[in-house]
C-alpha cells in the first residue's frame, strides 16, 4: 500500500516563501506519476502542480513562476517549492500518487493521497 505524508506547510506572509514536501512509501516511487492539489474552504479540489516519471513539469496558470515542482529519487520525496505566496494560495495542500507513471490535472485519476498541510498566507 503506497502512502504519502506531506510536511512544511504554515502560516507566512504575502510574499513570502514556504516548501512543502511528499515522503512516499509502501510502493516503487519511480514507477508514480505525482501531483500537487490544493483545496480552500467551501472549494472544490483544484490541482496545483504534476511531475511525471521523467520529471516533466506542469502548473496551474496561477501558481506557474511561483511554484516549482521536483521529486529526488534518492529520498522518495516530492517537493513543491513555494514563492511569491498571496493570500488566495491559503489551502489545505494535498499530495497525491498515480497508479501508473501517467499524470493528470483532474484529482479522480490519483489513486493516493496524503492527509494534507494547511498553508496560510496573510499578514
Amino acid at each position: 500500500q503506497v502512502q504519502l505524508v506531506e510536511s512544511g506547510g504554515g502560516l507566512v506572509q504575502p510574499g513570502g516563501s514556504l516548501r512543502l514536501s511528499c515522503a512516499v512509501s509502501g510502493g516503487t516511487f519511480s514507477t508514480h506519476g505525482m501531483g500537487w492539489f490544493r483545496q480552500a474552504p467551501g472549494k472544490e479540489r483544484e490541482f496545483v502542480s504534476a511531475i511525471s516519471w521523467s520529471g516533466t513539469t506542469y502548473y496551474e496558470d496561477s501558481v506557474k513562476g511561483r511554484f516549482t515542482i521536483s521529486r529526488v529519487y534518492a529520498k522518495n520525496t516530492v517537493y513543491l517549492q513555494m514563492n511569491s505566496l498571496k493570500p488566495e494560495d491559503t489551502a489545505v495542500y494535498y499530495c497525491a500518487a498515480h497508479r501508473t507513471s501517467r499524470v493528470s490535472s483532474s484529482p479522480k485519476e490519483y489513486d493516493y493521497w496524503g492527509q494534507g498541510t494547511q498553508v496560510t498566507v496573510s499578514s
